[in-house]
């Protein structure tokens, strides 16, 4: 029964991954076909006064519009990124783990998906922001990759395992600990008692 739960465990946080990273992306693509289609002429719409609106942009750079002129770098990075986090996502044994990897996957590929579909050279495509805060404008793959990243720093301050190994591992360290503990709590009576036969005799 065990063994069944084990490895059945790690198909279930791979369907998390899959189908969180499949819904955001949905989400972020056709909000941003929908941002070019709305959008196109210049005009803004406001969302809500002084705080959001939207504004089409197309940012060439990253967050804040930071390296601009070096857009292949910033879309062999994802690429990079992209990767890392599949790895990450068909190891963990955690489901919490799973959906905030997934979002952040589904946050670094659909901008690299817009770097690579508006490019009219090598990977220097512009992403599609249209998400204006006043001081910065951003899209919805932002926005998972903002919750992934809060989430998953907080995942590691409260200590929420990566995988059943990294569980085990600390459990069996705790174990150690208490057994060391109470093999030098115990140490003093022991020879205490050693010390009162001594005098007995």
């Amino acid at each position: 029964m065990s063994g069944k739960t084990l490895a059945g465990r790690p198909r279930v946080c791979v369907a998390v991954f899959v189908c969180v990273a499949a819904v955001a992306l949905l989400l972020d693509q056709i909000s941003k076909l929908w941002a070019l289609s709305a959008l196109s002429g210049g005009q803004s719409m406001r969302v809500i006064d002084g705080l959001l609106s939207f504004t089409l942009v197309r940012n060439p750079g990253a967050s804040l519009g930071l390296g601009s002129n070096f857009t292949w770098v910033i879309s062999i990075l994802a690429m990079v990124a992209c990767v890392v986090i599949v790895v990450l996502g068909l190891r963990t044994t955690s489901k919490a783990w799973a959906a905030m990897l997934g979002c952040a996957f589904a946050g670094a590929l659909g901008n690299l998906v817009d770097r690579v579909s508006y490019a009219d050279g090598f990977l220097n495509g512009k992403v599609v922001d249209f998400i204006d805060y006043g001081w910065s404008v951003g899209n919805v793959a932002d926005i998972f990759l903002t919750v992934a990243g809060v989430a998953i720093v907080a995942m590691i301050l409260v200590n929420v395992p990566f995988s059943d190994e990294a569980q085990s591992a600390e459990s069996v360290a705790s174990a150690e600990a208490s057994a060391s503990a109470s093999a030098a709590s115990s140490a003093p009576s022991e020879l205490e008692s050693s010390e009162q036969g001594s005098k007995a005799q």
